[in-house]
């Protein structure tokens, strides 16, 4: 049988596609192709169906053909037929003799925190969509052409330049575009440089840190062996035969607190006489309170640190955007790592990044959360010194934490309480290394910035509710 197809909008207010194909007659071909466009929704319910005797005008067939067809689907249920109202698709477009279709219903979504007091996030809500929205039309609008095609494995040059810009005056770093790679995050900077096998183990890190980055240096195995901490950081001076050193210098992560200049130098001293690389995470460099900002101890020696950011803590941990800032000699190698196609970092997103760093929205804005979360870690602390004065907090002068020292033998039954109020925090031996030695602390570290503005004070309020009494 010859295809046919017919459009009766005009008749109808709706186009009605019909295909009439396959075996078994005409009548047969034209109640599969109208079950068919009931089933896929070109025919909704209650749409009106053209006068049989135009639609059989429309297809070159009998009348009775199509008032036939017409009355088997009524007969089935697929359509209705009523005196003055015409043929119409059925509100229960479904063969009477079908079984009735269950709703699917959704996955329950998992409810989330009451208040959420975890580390290592911003303020989404605080998110500065409007001038972001802008950059991004800029960045868009004055790419070159060829910005849309293959990307540049060391990532665009535009944010290369607008990084070593800034990174020079804000962080005091020293480096040329050529020596920076954009990458996705710290995270990826890691798998870059060890599953990559630019770098190799064993690697020193501070003995209390994230446990997902040791977790990845494992997986690319590599050995980590703890430093010990005290008020003035990394123990450096324990530093033997590793062939580098993990360190969060600007605020160690997440006990709080500078590395202190005598160390600084001290690390940088056994990284030359031993050959061996600093890893330089500035996870939150901007964020100090106290006190005009410490400067990454890559400006020591560019040639013997590796500095690696990130906008997860000064913008969104959404955006996918970071960088290293590499030594002359490990840049080709970090490059042969990552591939000559780029997978991980939008390059539109990148061009809106380095418009607004260049057009001065970054520092507006880092600004502005600086002052926010400064008067949050001040709340917090008078919230603490009214209702658990016993509690001592630490770790303030910068960042978006705070740790709150324990009574020994108490962090459990406080992170467990914590929980049953709907409290979400984070517990201090969570970050502990397991090969760690020496004294093992109580304590909470409890991220101020993740609520929103409107819910902080209730978020405090039950902190304080479930803190062990003195």
């Amino acid at each position: 049988m010859v295809d046919s197809w017919v459009n009766s909008a005009e008749r109808i207010g709706a186009d009605l596609h019909l295909e009439l194909s396959g075996g078994g007659g005409r009548r047969a071909a034209l109640i599969r192709a109208l079950r068919e466009a009931v089933r896929g929704g070109r025919l909704a319910p209650g749409t009106r169906l053209p006068p049989y005797r135009s639609l059989a005008a429309d297809l070159g067939i009998a009348r009775n053909t199509v008032a036939d067809a017409y009355a088997e689907l009524v007969a089935e249920g697929w359509l209705t037929a009523r005196q003055g109202s015409g043929t119409r698709v059925a509100e229960r477009a479904e063969p009477l003799g079908a079984p009735a279709r269950v709703p699917r219903k959704a996955p329950p979504r998992a409810r989330g925190p009451r208040h959420d007091l975890r580390q290592g996030t911003p303020d989404a809500s605080a998110f500065p969509r409007t001038a972001w929205a802008a950059s991004y039309r800029r960045a868009l609008t004055r790419a070159p052409r060829e910005a849309f095609g293959p990307g540049d494995p060391a990532g665009r040059v535009e944010l290369r330049e607008a990084l070593a810009e800034y990174l020079a005056r804000a962080r005091g770093v020293r480096t040329e575009p050529s020596r920076i790679v954009v990458c996705s995050g710290f995270a990826h900077a890691l798998r870059l440089l060890f599953h990559g096998r630019v770098l190799r183990g064993p690697l020193a890190v501070e003995s209390y840190g994230l446990g997902f980055h040791r977790e990845l240096l494992a997986a690319a195995s590599v050995r980590t062996v703890p430093l010990p901490l005290d008020e003035d950081g990394a123990l450096v001076d324990g530093l033997g035969r590793e062939r580098g050193v993990l360190l969060t210098p600007a605020h160690q992560f997440p006990t709080g607190g500078p590395l202190h200049p005598v160390r600084r130098a001290a690390v940088v001293d056994w990284a030359r006489a031993r050959g061996g690389l600093i890893l330089e995470d500035d996870y939150d460099g901007e964020f100090r309170y106290d006190r005009k900002p410490v400067g990454a101890v890559q400006g020591l020696d560019p040639e013997r640190v590796v500095h690696i950011g990130s906008v997860s803590k000064s913008l969104s941990p959404a955006l996918r955007l970071g960088w290293m800032v590499l030594p002359e000699r490990y840049v080709d190698a970090v490059l042969e790592a990552k591939g000559e196609r780029e997978a991980w970092a939008s390059v539109p997103e990148q061009l809106a990044l380095a418009d607004f760093v260049v057009s001065g929205a970054y520092d507006r804005h880092v600004r502005r959360m600086r002052q926010r979360y400064r008067a949050r870690r001040d709340r917090l602390v008078a919230a603490l010194a009214a209702h658990a004065p016993h509690i001592e907090v630490t770790g303030i002068a910068a960042g978006l934490h705070a740790v709150l020292r324990l009574p020994p033998g108490t962090e459990r039954s406080a992170v467990k309480a914590a929980a049953w109020r709907g409290v979400a925090l984070d517990g201090l031996a969570d970050f502990r290394h397991p090969e760690a030695t020496g004294d093992a602390p109580d304590g909470l570290v409890v991220g101020y910035a993740t609520p929103p503005e409107h819910a902080y004070g209730a978020a405090v309020e039950a902190l304080c509710g479930v803190l062990p009494p003195g």
